[in-house]
């Protein structure tokens, strides 16, 4: 018997445990261990399906067939590649700093993995007959240490721009630690409707919350500033800033190669597998399945099954957004982010927290609930008001350098429309006297050759 399950029996602190919180504390040894190792493998097998997976519905969006060399219709190319860049010519900057150089990969790539431990991926199952839920650990803070780990995992994006010694990575590290600061926030504001709703910030607790119903259709705003904040924080397009290649040739890893090339490109799509995982968590029910198949919820590997199918979709939203919306702006990357999901979140907060404090505590009047709502609504349509229009600057005066006359800059171009109307109209009859003419031109020569000819006779 183990430590844990040792300290657990002995007296009623298992009284304030949860079904599953008891299940992962009775797992052996060798169980936590073969999690562990299946969760590492799930996220680089998720990683390279995902890369080719990418790859074929872009070229489909495309019209052009994708890779489909490597493998059973080109399924095994994202695999070859990483092989390829295994044996691939390990370059190092002169002028890097080497330590930093070399951990920067690790940083990244280490917490999107952590972050996967508090993930629950279905229900209770028996793995070579020990009872046990398909999560690594149920933490009472589960939510925090998933944010947490999204937050450090961009510490080895800003330190590998930094380390590389050179100006093109040095900026877009930059643009990296300024955008996770901007959508972090956001992120984190989103889902305290959910915590507030589920009262608990334990990822289990919270998909037990939603058995009634899912939180993405009780909480739309949030749901959808979580889905946007989840793009601009893993730097994907339409927010890959990052890694403009039009402006900073590769972004912050230029000056990477072969396997710290390699640990970037894993950590960045082991963050998208775990923020669409969390984002199935959180709004979508985890592993539960809707109204007409909830019957198979007793199931826990079919929950794993509807757990995976439901993170497939959101990084389907994020090969679709890639194949479909151009790049942003870095002001109007910023703007969306501070003028409108940020206000838009505390606002949300806002309704909500009136709504469950009068649920819970008020007479829960649907009266009173309707007035505090108009209330907000015309605080918010008053300052919406009240705030003033942003006014341009007039173009200053330009003194001009010489004498030498050249045209007004004010010079209004007139409208051709009118005279080409008129020249138009007019050009049937000016024809037809032109036609005129001709013909008494003519006549006229051919009777001044006759006579010309009758005299020479």
């Amino acid at each position: 018997m183990s430590l844990t399950q040792l300290v657990l029996a002995q007296g009623p602190a298992r009284e304030g445990l949860t079904r599953t919180q008891e299940l992962l504390a009775d797992d052996p040894l060798w169980l936590i261990l073969l999690k562990v190792v299946g969760l590492f493998a799930l996220g680089v097998l998720l990683t390279l399906f995902m890369i080719n997976w990418e790859r074929k519905v872009v070229a489909r969006m495309q019209q052009r067939p994708g890779p489909n060399r490597v493998g059973p219709k080109g399924w095994l190319q994202s695999l070859a590649d990483g092989l390829k860049l295994a044996f691939k010519e390990d370059i190092m900057p002169v002028a890097a700093d080497k330590k930093v150089y070399f951990i920067a990969p690790v940083i990244s790539t280490i917490p999107a993995f952590v972050a996967f431990s508090v993930i629950p991926f279905g229900g209770e199952v028996s793995i070579f007959g020990e009872p046990t839920a398909l999560q690594l650990v149920d933490l009472p803070v589960g939510v925090l240490v998933v944010l947490a780990c999204s937050s450090i995992g961009v510490y080895g994006i800003v330190l590998g721009g930094w380390a590389s010694g050179s100006p093109y990575p040095l900026l877009a590290a930059l643009r990296s630690a300024a955008q996770v600061i901007s959508y972090e926030i956001a992120l984190g504001l989103s889902v305290v409707a959910v915590i507030l709703y589920a009262g608990s910030l334990s990822t289990a607790d919270i998909v037990g919350a939603q058995a009634s119903g899912w939180f993405g259709w009780l909480l739309i705003p949030s749901f959808a500033v979580f889905v946007i904040a989840m793009v601009g924080e893993t730097n994907r397009a339409p927010f890959d800033l990052p890694e403009a290649e039009s402006e900073l040739v590769g972004g912050f890893h230029t000056e990477y190669s072969s396997l710290k090339f390699a640990l970037f490109f894993l950590a960045e799509y082991v963050n998208m597998v775990t923020v669409s995982a969390m984002a199935t968590t959180l709004f979508l029910g985890g592993g539960m399945f809707p109204w007409p198949l909830s019957f198979l919820n007793g199931n826990g590997w079919l929950q794993f099954v509807a757990f995976l199918i439901k993170t497939f979709i959101f990084l389907f939203v994020f090969i679709w957004l890639r194949g479909t919306l151009p790049r942003f702006r870095y002001d109007q990357f910023m703007r969306l982010g501070w003028k409108a999901l940020v206000p838009l979140s505390l606002l949300w907060i806002l309704v909500v927290f009136a709504l469950r404090t009068y649920r819970t505590v008020g007479s829960g009047d649907v009266t009173v609930v309707l007035l505090t709502l108009g209330i907000v609504v015309a605080a918010v349509l008053v300052v919406a008001f009240l705030v003033p229009d942003r006014h341009r600057p007039e173009a200053p005066e330009i003194e001009l350098a010489s004498d030498y006359p050249v045209p007004p800059l004010d010079l209004v171009v007139p409208d051709p429309s009118r005279p080409r109307r008129r020249a138009v109209e007019e050009a049937p009859a000016s024809r037809g006297r032109r036609k005129r003419g001709t013909r008494g031109t003519v006549g006229a020569g051919a009777r001044r050759g006759t006579s010309a000819g009758r005299e020479s006779e």
